[in-house]
């Protein structure tokens, strides 16, 4: 599916991170990957690049730093020549942005999260849209969750996730006309240690299990990571401005199924539903 093409994923913290995941299935499409990482947290990157199939390059990309971002296209143009595709899989929010603190917290915080976990996806387009041209066309594709609605301690991270959603409709609006598709895949919760971070997912999980018609396997991130690949393959030539629901089916579902609420096997903490769905 991908075969010959060249992808930059970003979000590579971990060899458990949903990142690590599209990587690993983008090279066994035929890929060649390049990953980004930055600081102390690069040598940690750098070894999941050698976990996947095939060891990967991992490129410094600060996106709190705006010079990384030109500096990211010179490298890639002199050592690559060009680019197919990338990933944004960068989120992250302060503790003082989540937990429920969505009307304490400071100004700082709302705005580095959307900073971080959104606007970085437009910087990153612009930065990489130069090298997609000597290829005629290219794919942009970031990780979302759904932010339809106001979720249990997501507070700004869902702001965050909200206007990643809108800025990803404008970057297809505006990168069109170059025959750059922008696309969204919004996840079901998959366990990594960023997720380990958000208070309440094991709730969140214990509920995503009662409403998603195909049920959804927290620890198997391969279902989003093919849906990823789909989107920066041709096989989606004429999608963009689109958002990809790689989550069971949880999102069409208007209420949990009662059966499994009912079942020994599938019991669910009454506190622990109040709690999700008030």
């Amino acid at each position: 599916m991908l075969e010959g093409k060249r992808i930059l994923i970003t979000g590579v913290a971990t060899r458990h991170s949903i990142a690590h995941a599209i990587a690993a299935e983008a090279q066994r499409a035929g890929a060649e990957v390049i990953l980004t990482s930055f600081g102390r947290i690069r040598s940690i990157t750098e070894r999941a690049a050698r976990a996947l199939p095939e060891p990967a390059p991992v490129l410094e990309l600060d996106v709190g730093v705006p010079e990384h971002f030109d500096a990211l296209r010179e490298r890639i143009l002199a050592e690559h020549g060009s680019l197919d595709g990338a990933v944004h899989a960068i989120a992250w929010a302060s503790e003082d942005a989540l937990s429920g603190h969505f009307l304490d917290a400071s100004r700082e915080s709302a705005l580095e999260s959307i900073a971080t976990s959104a606007v970085s996806f437009k910087e990153l387009a612009e930065a990489l849209a130069p090298t997609f041209e000597p290829n005629g066309r290219g794919s942009l594709v970031a990780l979302d969750f759904d932010a339809d609605r106001a979720w249990p301690s997501y507070d700004w991270m869902g702001v965050s996730k909200a206007a990643l959603e809108s800025i990803s409709r404008y970057l297809a609006r505006c990168l069109g006309e170059r025959q750059i598709r922008v696309n969204l895949a919004a996840a079901g919760p998959i366990a990594t240690p960023t997720a380990g971070g958000i208070p309440g997912f094991p709730q969140l999980v214990e509920f995503w299990n009662y409403q998603a018609p195909l049920r959804w396997d927290v620890h198997d991130p391969r279902p989003v990571a093919r849906a990823v690949c789909f989107l920066l393959s041709d096989w989606s030539e004429g999608i963009t401005g689109e958002i990809l629901h790689v989550d069971g089916g949880f999102h069409a579902m208007a209420a949990p199924f009662r059966d499994r609420l009912e079942t020994k096997e599938h019991s669910i903490r009454e506190e622990a539903l109040t709690e999700l769905i008030g």
